[in-house]
């Protein structure tokens, strides 16, 4: 992206076939042979969309909800439905945070279908669950204070974050790996893998040319922007690069297709919504740069980029997404780094 004005839209052309969206272990019809179901969620962003495929008979989950009584009580209501068949073909899982994969072990084990899904979100579950070095509370602590947030918050911020385990329970022993660009047939369709970054390692979407819908996941969601955020395994990573030009990819689909996101109700205009996204971080990118004349590090520029008051689970999230905005910068060049000679070792970012 190369920094300019804001073109960014005050109104959204965004279409909405569906006002209403389904009540928990009520699946709606979106398309034939394709349920929409919803469940809620124990956070701000109270709900989670999940996808129901038809498939010969049997039925195609396509992600999970977290592993709480409710969540499961509006599975079992669902499998138990006459108007569902109980027996499950495959469990698909966009990527690894838990309200997605939450469920999946749970499915897993109470229908005997496999999961599918991407090796790097696999694999890093596994990793997150665990708590390997670079995935535990210390570490996210150790880049938050290396970012300037001050010492005695930066560890109870941590600590919100440490609800993985608790929240999808237990996962999948194995799974079977979904690449770019595979075609998935399911019923008499094919859905093809379309991987992206930014958000998890290797995000999965699923679109079905013959339907012209796609399964986006967390990628292109309505109204709200994908967190996108700089975590320990890869603190000079650059992911808001690798969000925007995965969602570039959108682009190439027909401007009619019908988006399922994971929040928010279904909608028609990818591409409007892509151009929305991308003007957002323009925008916000830009506010940045003009405060760096004097360095700033991520905790300074919070009030910048959130223009609320923030709570502490709220700032786990938005210190790894400000961390990602000046990663950006600095790979653009548009910043250099500057480390703190103090004990503390706080990075800043000042303008070139």
């Amino acid at each position: 992206m190369t920094l300019k004005a804001s073109t960014r839209q005050t109104t959204s052309s965004l279409i909405f076939p569906f006002s209403t969206p389904p009540k928990i272990g009520s699946p709606v019809s979106v398309s034939e042979g394709i349920h929409w179901c919803r469940h809620q969620l124990p956070f701000a962003l109270d709900h989670i969309n999940t996808w129901l495929l038809e498939d010969n008979g049997r039925r195609v989950i396509v992600d999970t909800g977290i592993a709480d009584n409710l969540s499961q009580d509006g599975w079992n209501k669902i499998l138990e439905s006459e108007q569902h068949s109980s027996e499950i073909s495959k469990i698909i899982v966009t990527h690894l945070h838990p309200d997605h994969i939450g469920n999946a072990s749970w499915l897993n084990s109470r229908t005997n279908a496999s999961v599918w899904m991407t090796q790097a979100e696999f694999l890093t579950a596994q990793a997150v669950f665990e708590k390997n070095p670079s995935h535990t509370t210390s570490a996210i602590d150790a880049l938050f204070r290396r970012h300037g947030l001050p010492g005695n918050d930066s560890m109870s911020v941590a600590e919100k974050g440490d609800h993985y385990k608790n929240l999808v329970g237990s996962l999948p022993t194995s799974f079977i790996k979904i690449t770019a660009d595979d075609l998935l047939k399911i019923g008499g369709n094919f859905w093809r893998a379309i991987v992206g970054s930014g958000h998890s390692p290797e995000h999965l979407s699923l679109y079905c040319e013959e339907k012209n819908i796609l399964i986006a996941g967390d990628m292109l969601l309505p109204r709200i922007s994908t967190n996108v955020a700089v975590w320990p395994h890869s603190p000079d990573g650059n992911p808001l690069e690798e969000f925007l030009t995965s969602i570039d990819t959108f682009l190439k689909l027909p401007a009619d297709v019908l988006i399922l996101p994971s929040h928010g109700l279904p909608f028609v205009g990818a591409h409007q919504r892509v151009k929305e996204l991308q003007n957002h971080h323009e925008e916000r990118l830009n506010k940045i740069l003009a405060i760096c004349s004097e360095p700033q590090n991520a905790f300074q520029i919070l009030p910048t980029l959130f223009e609320r008051e923030l709570d502490a689970y709220q700032l786990f999230f938005a210190m790894g997404e400000s961390i990602a905005h000046l990663n950006y910068l600095w790979w653009a060049g548009e910043v250099c780094r500057q480390e703190s000679t103090s004990s503390q070792g706080v990075v800043n970012f000042v303008k070139q």
